[in-house]
């Protein structure tokens, strides 16, 4: 995906799965907190529903909303960690094994990642 995106312009996107069925709507975006790249989207999956958290990365916007490789089941059942809240490493690590990601670079500069700040939010 687009890495100069404003994650704002995200939110209320429709998002589809690798075959085209819409799964939901973009509800929060999460910023990796070394790098400030927006890294996963939690999608609302219906009125009732839970959020599903996607990555962003290999995911593409398109006009139509966020594309995202994967089958709507697996989208489906990613772990919810509920929304406006910052993914602790662990719950990052809960996704990234989810949806079989190679895990990033540890950061050279500081002993202590903390990954999955909310877009607009400060740092820790």
């Amino acid at each position: 995906m687009q890495t100069d995106i404003d994650p704002r312009s995200l939110i209320g996107r429709k998002a589809y799965d690798r075959n085209g069925h819409k799964i939901g709507t973009v509800d929060e975006v999460y910023l990796d907190d070394a790098t400030g790249i927006p890294e996963w989207a939690a999608l609302r999956t219906g009125l009732f529903s839970r959020d599903a958290f996607v990555p962003l990365e290999p995911s593409d916007l398109l006009d139509d909303g966020l594309h995202i490789p994967y089958e709507k089941a697996l989208i489906k059942d990613a772990p919810d960690f509920g929304v406006g809240r910052h993914l602790s490493p662990e719950q990052e690590l809960q996704l990234y094994r989810h949806y079989s990601l190679a895990l990033p670079p540890a950061p050279t500069d500081t002993p202590d990642t903390d990954f999955g700040r909310l877009a607009g939010q400060e740092g820790p």
